[in-house]
């Protein structure tokens, strides 16, 4: 688990808003090569080959890492590390063991999911339990890929933003509040999620 770039540059005045301009590291997505898919507001977790549970920790610099940390990326501007810990010692503990239990024994595949639910991240997606959606899983149509398509497509949106996926591996987002409030609304538009 990297850092997913955002397709737009960042503001150096406001880091919480982006540019006009396409971020190199995304570039990629302007060249159709990419799967467009909605981004979940949750938190990520990840079931590794063998099968154990990891959920994603950010530690900031001259912080101590919980106990069997496995950073994986310092961003050298911050110096914030993100990287996973094991799930059962992380604060959505209780949640994610109560995704498990709400799947009814399903099957899961090694990969990441997003953790959703209602005590994760004041459950802007407006699940009644807790729940586990496989990242990538839910493609979107035709979208625009320019500045002022996306601000306009994003501030339609009663979710949080897109993650395009790249064969290869690469991904880049982006979020409705990543455009400045005059420009997109910021507050979502949470319609009832599945139960």
């Amino acid at each position: 688990m990297r850092k997913i770039p955002t397709l737009f540059l960042r503001d150096p005045d406001d880091m919480r808003r982006v540019l006009r301009e396409v971020n190199p590291a995304a570039a990629w997505v302007l060249d159709g090569e990419a799967r467009a898919t909605r981004k979940f507001d949750g938190t990520c977790v990840m079931l590794d080959s063998d099968e154990r549970w990891w959920a994603r920790r950010e530690v900031k610099p001259a912080k101590t890492s919980p106990p069997n940390y496995r950073p994986v990326q310092t961003d050298p501007a911050t110096g914030k590390t993100v990287g996973w810990e094991p799930v059962e010692q992380s604060s959505f503990a209780k949640a994610h063991g109560q995704a498990l239990a709400a799947s009814l024994g399903g099957a899961f595949t090694a990969g990441t999911y997003e953790l959703c639910g209602p005590s994760v991240n004041r459950n802007p997606e407006g699940y009644g339990k807790h729940v586990l959606v496989p990242h990538g899983l839910f493609l979107l149509g035709d979208i625009p890929l320019d500045y002022d398509g996306l601000r306009g497509y994003l501030a339609e949106l009663a979710y949080e933003g897109i993650v395009w996926h790249h064969p290869d591996g690469r991904m880049a987002k982006l979020k409705r509040r990543d455009f400045p409030p005059s420009e997109c609304r910021e507050d979502p538009v949470v319609t009832a999620a599945p139960s």
